[in-house]
């Protein structure tokens, strides 16, 4: 007898044997009772997450201090780029800090943005869209 035909034989047999012992003898039904055992004893020690304390600054800035501090960061750079590369234009006027990253705490479509920030006026936007549903309404 060849191989192939040994194999078409044996392989339905073989088969029909692992469904009797897994379904019949409750072998499956015990094989999922271990596999649960093993399931339950990792989650019942639950996974605590230790974060570092951050260290907070000793006192809090002033804005005076604050803006001091900033000036002088501008200065430094415009004089590490070079006051005649630019014609002598302050590339730093008129510019504002960026918001303070607060570490992921707050959520939220304008979460990013400074709280003083006008945002973009859309007035004229509205009155066109007036405009466009009126006549839309008239058809």
């Amino acid at each position: 007898m060849k191989k192939n035909e040994l194999k078409k034989v044996l392989k339905p047999l073989i088969k029909e044997c692992i469904k009797e012992v897994i379904f019949e003898d409750g072998t499956l039904s015990s094989i999922i009772a271990e596999v649960m055992k093993g399931t339950s004893a990792v989650s019942s020690q639950p996974i605590v997450e230790t974060k570092q304390p951050t260290q907070q600054k000793s006192r809090l800035e002033t804005d005076e201090e604050a803006k001091a501090r900033i000036d002088a960061r501008k200065k430094k750079l415009m004089t590490s780029v070079g006051s005649s590369t630019y014609n002598g234009v302050n590339l730093f006027e008129g510019t504002t800090a960026a918001p303070a990253d607060t570490g992921g705490q707050n959520h939220g479509a304008l979460s990013g943005v400074a709280p003083n920030d006008p945002g973009i006026d859309i007035t004229a936007l509205m009155n066109k869209t007036t405009a466009i549903w009126q006549k839309m309404n008239e058809k």
